[in-house]
């Protein structure tokens, strides 16, 4: 199974960064986010299957493919400022953290305007 190795790497990086952490925490963080750039790295076929999958269902419900690639947006969003945010935290930068997810939050927001404006209209064709 797939998870069995990547949380293998993971106790694997883990590991060395609690070595490092301490007495190299350059070399900790450095090893942190090196070692999330791979797993994400390993699981870029998937993601792209699966995106796949989504644009087949989205053309059968002849869903708008401009929808689509914004919810796909959104979520590349919220997965990049979680990763980022978390690799602040381990650098012991929370201040930084927590504006890079307000940032992620507000670009996400500002993304999903367009849906939300077209999910009103259908509504309101609705009544």
């Amino acid at each position: 199974m797939e998870i069995i190795k990547i949380v293998a790497f993971a106790f694997i990086a883990l590991f060395i960064v609690l070595i490092f952490k301490g007495k190299r925490d350059d070399l900790a963080i450095q090893v942190s986010i090196v070692a999330g750039i791979l797993i994400f790295l390993f699981m870029v076929n998937k993601l792209t299957l699966i995106m796949s999958f989504l644009q087949t269902l989205a053309n059968k419900a002849n869903i708008d493919v401009i929808y689509l690639n914004t919810v796909f947006k959104i979520l590349g969003i919220a997965y990049l400022a979680s990763f980022c945010s978390e690799i602040c935290r381990d650098a012991g930068e929370n201040s930084i953290a927590a504006k890079v997810e307000f940032s992620g939050k507000i670009l996400i927001l500002a993304l999903a305007i367009p849906i939300l404006m077209a999910v009103m209209q259908s509504i309101l064709k609705i009544m």
